[in-house]
């Protein structure tokens, strides 16, 4: 009786550790599951750091004219009324910027006015 009885516990120890290792829910899901939880967070970081400039920035443009005067100046090329223009043919400046630069100057006459 007592040999069945250790037969007995030995398969019910085996049917625990298999579900313990290899069944739905154990280790090797855990490892799994820790493998995809590590590739989204690695995925977060970049998202983390863009939420947090643009955060900063639209604190900034809530608070301060000076963002909107800068935003003003590189995304739409707009200039002070107090201010004069000059653009040099021949300088290198960034590509992004010629096209304002072309659209904020016309022709040689448009300046005198």
């Amino acid at each position: 009786m007592r040999r069945w009885l250790l037969l007995a516990l030995l398969l019910v120890l085996g049917v625990l550790q298999y579900q313990l290792w290899l069944g739905e829910g154990g280790w090797r899901d855990l490892q799994q599951l820790e493998q995809r939880v590590a590739a989204q967070e690695a995925h977060n970081v970049p998202l983390r750091e863009r939420n947090a400039r643009m955060a900063a920035e639209v604190t900034d443009l809530k608070n301060g004219l000076n963002a909107i005067e800068e935003r003003a100046r590189s995304d739409m090329g707009m200039v002070r009324t107090d201010e004069q223009f000059f653009w040099v043919p021949g300088v290198a400046i960034e590509h992004a910027l010629i096209g304002i630069n072309a659209r904020m100057v016309t022709s040689p006459e448009s300046a005198d006015e």
